[in-house]
């Protein structure tokens, strides 16, 4: 198998999720799941993903569409495209799988993944987390994780403009 084999059977989609889903539970192995735009791949995401990879076996992202991120962000974002933004994400050796959701938060998703560990930002308080209901119910923990100060795709977007 080539690298970017590799790099593209990281990308799933809602008919394999449970396939691999259910494999990782036969093994035992502790499912952690984050979520986000990730437009601009930068260190602070790197830190953030790499910490989270830390507290589990597998790590899975859930990642916007682009339609859901022009809701969310704005119609200039976003600066790349799902494809790119899943490929890249794909490729750093810690994560294990990534997948898309078109919808504004990851609820649907987090239903169907059932992590062990739901991670977010530390900017959230832990009770207002989307999905804290369903990992809490099921016994899993939510952890929140300081941002890499300095670096988020906004600043480095604004720091572009300005220097215009």
């Amino acid at each position: 198998m080539t690298e970017l084999e590799r790099v593209k059977n990281k990308i799933i989609n809602s008919e394999n999720l449970e396939t691999i889903l259910a494999e990782w539970n036969t093994n035992n192995q502790k499912i952690v799941f984050t979520n986000g735009c990730f437009d601009l791949l930068h260190l602070g995401h790197v830190d953030y993903l790499a910490k989270a990879k830390d507290m589990g076996d597998k790590l899975i992202i859930g990642v916007n569409t682009d339609e859901s991120v022009k809701r969310l962000k704005g119609i200039h974002r976003p600066l790349q495209d799902e494809q790119s933004r899943l490929h890249i994400l794909a490729s750093l050796t810690f994560v294990d799988a990534v997948i898309l959701f078109n919808e504004d938060t990851p609820y649907e998703l987090i239903k169907k993944v059932q992590p062990d560990v739901l991670v977010k930002g530390a900017d959230y308080k832990v009770e207002d987390i989307v999905g804290y209901d369903i990992v809490c119910e099921k016994g899993g923990e939510i952890k929140t994780i300081t941002y890499l100060e300095g670096y988020s795709t906004t600043s480095i977007e604004q720091r572009i403009l300005k220097s215009r």
